[in-house]
């Protein structure tokens, strides 16, 4: 049973850090692809930032490079997203994703709330 569950979310004032967590079960993080995305409302959801299997290559939206940093924990079975620097354009819902490489399939955790404002 493939599940994922986000956490960390909340309210922060712009130029603040907040890091969000996703715990991966029923499959292994390191040998998948893991993404965060986000989705404001009225707007299509995008694409954060990603983390390819086995490797530590990363891919960012141009919007968060130098500010986000995802990273996996295989121990934990963990991916976070350590965000600093942050802007009122940053809130939305962050959603993790999973790319399970084998089966081709997609996995999606609940998503959390992200608001920055003063």
């Amino acid at each position: 049973q493939v599940q994922l569950v986000e956490s960390g979310g909340g309210l922060v004032q712009p130029g603040g850090s907040l890091t969000l967590s996703c715990e991966a079960s029923g499959f292994t993080v390191s040998s998948s692809i893991m993404s965060w995305f986000r989705e404001a409302p009225g707007k299509e959801r995008e694409l954060v930032a990603r983390i390819f299997a086995h490797g530590h290559n990363t891919n960012y939206a141009d919007s968060v490079k130098g500010r986000f940093a995802i990273s996996r924990d295989n121990a934990e079975n963990t991916v976070y997203l350590q965000m600093n620097s942050l802007k009122p354009e940053d809130t939305a819902v962050y959603y993790c994703n999973a790319r399970i490489i084998i089966t081709r399939d997609d996995y999606w955790g609940q998503g959390t709330q992200v608001t920055v404002s003063s």
